[in-house]
């Protein structure tokens, strides 16, 4: 792991706070995730950047010298970010559209989405794994559009200058090995599944891992979760056999894994489009919604899993604009 602006970014967040409680609630995480961070970016560094007691946290003089150069460095860095943001915006493309995706079904759809929206319009895209990089990438001009997604409890909030439109809410299904028991069976209890070994995302990555987490608890079982991956690499450990974990609904199934509801429904997962109202798909917005909208309920056909728990429970997704 090499030293990022971000985590520069927490060491002077700990630091402002006082104690990583307080520091964890400013960052939205929680105080074991950043627990966790924390020694991570001190095992990067080489020292330890503060000594922790009952009142909060103090700076050692290791830790005195990190936040010493970090203030240095970080009010540049932001003004170059504004700066450059800002010269973008004003020579900006009205025939580029930039646009980023969390994993989900819906970068396709949204990009053929804004083509038929902006005829011609030459449209880029890159991935994340969380979704706060990605909306402040919107707010900060480095992209016009983006599919996000949350948790309940873990709400996006819009920035001033960005529109958040929820799309849908669909259940977390449990991901096995194709060779599983469990894979036999129609639907896997949240309470049988925490006996086995997990594969999650990093804490550090965005605030899955925490809801999940919170419903794991429900359980009074502490799920043993020695594997931290994103992706394919997470699917490749669960096609291995080596471990379970979670999925969004409409993840398609490929050879080795499967897919199956949680009994109950514990788990949930929201959908959300976010675009700059000062941006070029501002007055296509609904449009966009629709044709988006339209895609993800292919790709709910397309997930026979998915479908039939649908067919089975009634379930209408509550689709914007539809």
């Amino acid at each position: 792991m090499d030293l990022e602006l971000r985590h520069l970014r927490v060491v002077c967040a700990i630091e402002e706070a006082g104690s990583l409680t307080r520091a964890a609630a400013a960052l939205r995480t929680t105080q074991p995730g950043l627990s966790a961070q924390l020694r991570r970016i001190e095992a990067l560094l080489g020292g330890t950047l503060f000594d922790r007691g009952r009142a909060g946290v103090v700076a050692t003089p290791f830790g005195e010298l990190v936040l010493a150069r970090a203030r240095a460095v970080l009010p540049g860095v932001d003004g170059l970010l504004a700066d450059t943001a800002r010269a973008a915006r004003r020579g900006a493309d009205p025939d580029r559209v930039r646009v980023g995706s969390v994993g989900a079904p819906l970068l396709g759809h949204l990009i053929l989405a804004i083509r038929a929206a902006r005829p011609g319009a030459e449209v880029t895209a890159r991935c994340q794994y969380a979704a706060g990089p990605l909306l402040d990438d919107l707010v900060a001009g480095r992209l016009e559009a983006a599919v996000l997604g949350d948790s309940p409890g873990q709400e996006l909030s819009p920035p001033g200058d960005v529109e958040l439109r929820p799309l849908v809410t669909e259940p977390v299904f449990a991901l096995l090995p194709a060779a599983h028991p469990l894979a036999a069976r129609e639907e896997v209890s949240l309470a049988r599944l925490v006996e086995e070994v997990w594969a999650v995302p990093r804490p550090d990555s965005d605030r899955t891992r925490e809801y999940w987490s919170t419903a794991l608890a429900l359980t009074n079982r502490r799920p043993r979760t020695p594997y931290e991956a994103e992706g394919r690499q997470l699917i490749e450990i669960v096609r291995s056999g080596l471990a379970v974990s979670l999925c969004q609904a409409t993840f398609l199934e490929v050879p080795g894994v499967v897919v199956r509801p949680l009994a109950g429904d514990p788990l949930w997962y929201r959908h959300v489009l976010g675009w700059r109202r000062d941006g070029p798909l501002a007055d296509r917005g609904e449009e966009i919604v629709r044709r988006v909208g339209a895609g993800y309920l292919d790709s709910c056909a397309a997930s026979p899993v998915y479908a039939r728990w649908r067919e089975q429970h009634a379930y209408s997704a509550q689709l914007t604009g539809r």
